[in-house]
């Protein structure tokens, strides 16, 4: 009895600091993250900004706690917020800018190159592609506290050894690191070591049956669960009944007018409505810390049966840019004896916040040492506001999609917003945009000119920011021809090609229907790799794509800049074309291109190669379940060097 009474005085001494939130007969708060992908500010019924889709378990969710309407991720893609949400720091910091975490190549250090295309006023760093597990995760920090941790869903911050399992987690389901969902949302899927247990299985239902049987397996242990849902990223498509259910509610007055999508949110929102009355049934709501947010913007440059999936109105772009609409997302979190039930709250927020949050609310004695980029918003969930801080967004790139702007960073301060487009002016300086976000939330007014001291005041900001992260920044590009630089076509998507393929008669002469082997003539020296090639009409197809599906070229002879162009039927989505200088993955370099719809398009990159290219590779779009290709051409001007392929 002695040594009982000591060990509860010790354990009650040790959550003294949480009597806010359990007795001290209560273990510590559980904790759960739930992490949509891709889901807007205005795509929920929690900012009142849509009729058409449906979310009552997200409004459910919010009657419970607190909802931040200011508040903004890491950056406009998922990778780098993901990588912000689990260690504290920035993308700045930690070099992950793009979503290229599922890419083959290892890089842990961004570096810039030395050379851009002479259309580019800056040259752009190369960013990392991997978590690096030296950094102290959440998980890992909860972890030494005694908490289990289960991952669950999407990762995409590297397949092993950078996997959750290597990064502070107990379990990891379905243990996948590409970008979204293998292939469908509804099986057959396409997941490693992951079967669906019936025909037609959606993946969010399976996801959050998963995370519930995980949570019934911890019999009373705290818990941290970081269920990322695979909801709401491409591909577009959803359960048959629901899509049926959503077309009879269209309204074409509405902006909102995609079934496919709002069916896809119904399905997130079912599972979290599931996850939550697992928690009431196992009577620990009470004692349970719920984070709910958004990795990005909406997606309002892929189209589902020609339209686009979402509308982020009244905020600006969305997932790729650097406005409002790619960065400002959903939040709501339930804490309870911290938050109050069904409040809204205007602070500014990011998603680096949640881990120090985490650290001073749970008031544990961590061993990290790293800096952190984010501050506690525990005063925040208290119901204070906070709006005097400094939230910064830095994305050094410029994907092709509707809004798209040069390499920037935003700086966000009480009602304020800059973006420094980074020597994007006049011989080589920088160009600001200056909103007023209460007067101008859909930021169509530039006022720079009009507020030069603030922007003066802001810009000093950004310097320091990037220069406390130890920022690789762009430079102005010394190669810049500003007869090859249209100002025009900035924030235009990259050009649309929906013609059917060339229809002639020496096209048609072709060999019909005929399955490839290795070094079939027909490929003109391209190696198929990790896929199934046929060739049909002068159309090569692909089929049975893999992750790490490629064609692969020899292209020892061409050296320096060098030029792919290639013409592409595939699913919407971001891919990448390779070269490896020396034939070695490892010391592969990489340009990304965007497919915008699932028609033909015509896609061009420039690879800035100061050596040979060695081998080239074309990946695809990991949504894709064929791809078709019409004709590649590759081209370099010293010396002059053309190889095509018309298949």
């Amino acid at each position: 009895m002695i040594r009982l009474g000591w060990l509860i005085t010790a354990v009650c001494s040790l959550w003294m600091g949480l009597s806010t939130v359990a007795t001290c007969n209560d273990l510590p708060p559980n904790v759960i993250v739930i992490l949509a992908d891709d889901l807007g500010w205005s795509d929920t019924s929690l900012n009142g900004q849509t009729k058409f889709h449906q979310t009552p378990n997200l409004d459910r969710l919010a009657q419970r706690g607190v909802t931040f309407t200011s508040a903004y991720s890491a950056s406009p893609l998922c990778s780098p917020t993901r990588s912000a949400l689990l260690t504290g720091m920035s993308p700045a910091r930690t070099g992950i800018t793009t979503p290229n975490c599922h890419l083959p190549q290892v890089v842990l250090n961004a570096s810039l190159p030395t050379t851009a295309p002479p259309n580019q006023k800056s040259i752009h760093p190369t960013p990392v592609t991997r978590l690096k597990t030296e950094y102290q995760t959440l998980a890992e920090t909860l972890k030494q506290a005694g908490y289990a941790t289960g991952h669950f869903g999407k990762w995409h911050l590297g397949a092993e050894p950078y996997s959750p399992l290597q990064q502070g987690f107990d379990v990891d389901l379905p243990h996948h690191s590409g970008p979204g969902p293998a292939g469908s949302y509804v099986a057959p899927w396409r997941f490693s070591n992951f079967a669906p247990r019936v025909p037609e299985e959606h993946i969010e239902d399976r996801m959050v049956d998963e995370a519930i049987q995980w949570i019934e397996k911890q019999n009373g242990k705290p818990f941290y669960l970081n269920y990322w849902m695979f909801s709401v990223h491409a591909p577009f498509d959803a359960k048959a009944e629901l899509i049926s259910k959503h077309t009879a509610r269209l309204d074409q007055s509405d902006e909102q007018k995609c079934p496919t999508y709002a069916a896809m949110l119904e399905s997130m929102d079912d599972a979290i409505g599931r996850l939550l009355n697992a928690l009431d049934r196992l009577q620990i709501s009470d004692n349970t810390i719920i984070i709910f947010t958004s990795d990005n913007g909406g997606n309002m440059y892929n189209e589902v049966a020609g339209i686009v999936p979402t509308s982020n109105r009244p905020l600006r772009g969305g997932k790729a840019t650097l406005f409002e609409g790619g960065t400002r997302v959903p939040c709501v979190v339930v804490w309870p004896g911290i938050t109050a039930p069904n409040t809204k709250n205007d602070s500014l927020i990011q998603s680096e916040d949640f881990y120090p949050t985490l650290l001073q609310g749970l008031k544990l004695d961590s061993t990290n040492t790293q800096p952190m980029d984010g501050s506690s918003m525990l005063e925040a969930l208290q119901g204070k506001t906070i709006r005097n801080r400094y939230l910064f967004q830095y994305f050094p790139h410029s994907p092709a999609v509707p809004e798209w702007l040069p390499p920037a960073i935003s700086v966000h301060y009480q009602d304020w917003k800059l973006i420094r487009i980074f020597h994007g002016g006049e011989n080589g300086a920088h160009r600001f945009l200056l909103f007023d976000l209460a007067k101008d939330i859909s930021e169509t007014q530039n006022i720079a000119a009009d507020f030069p001291d603030v922007v003066h005041e802001l810009d000093a900001k950004v310097e320091e920011f990037l220069a406390n992260t130890g920022a690789v920044v762009p430079v102005a590009n010394p190669r810049f021809d500003p007869t090859k630089y249209d100002p025009s076509l900035e924030g235009k998507a990259q050009p649309k090609v929906t013609k059917s393929p060339r229809e002639s008669a020496s096209l048609n002469n072709k060999p019909n229907s005929t399955a490839l082997k290795e070094n079939d003539p027909v490929l003109k020296g391209w190696k198929v790799r990790n896929s199934q090639a046929t060739c049909a009409d002068g159309i090569l197809k692909l089929t049975d794509l893999k992750e790490n599906s490629f064609l692969g070229f020899a292209a020892g002879k061409h050296r320096g800049v060098s030029h792919v162009r290639f013409r592409i039927k595939a699913k919407a989505g971001e891919a990448h074309v390779d070269w490896l200088p020396d034939g070695v993955g490892g010391n592969a370099q990489s340009v990304t291109y965007s497919l915008t719809e699932n028609a033909w398009q015509d896609v061009a990159v420039e690879l800035p190669a100061d050596t040979t290219l060695g081998i080239v590779r074309i990946y695809f779009p990991t949504e894709s379940e064929s791809v078709e290709i019409d004709s590649i051409e590759i081209t370099s001007e010293n010396p002059s060097q053309v190889s095509s392929a018309d298949f």
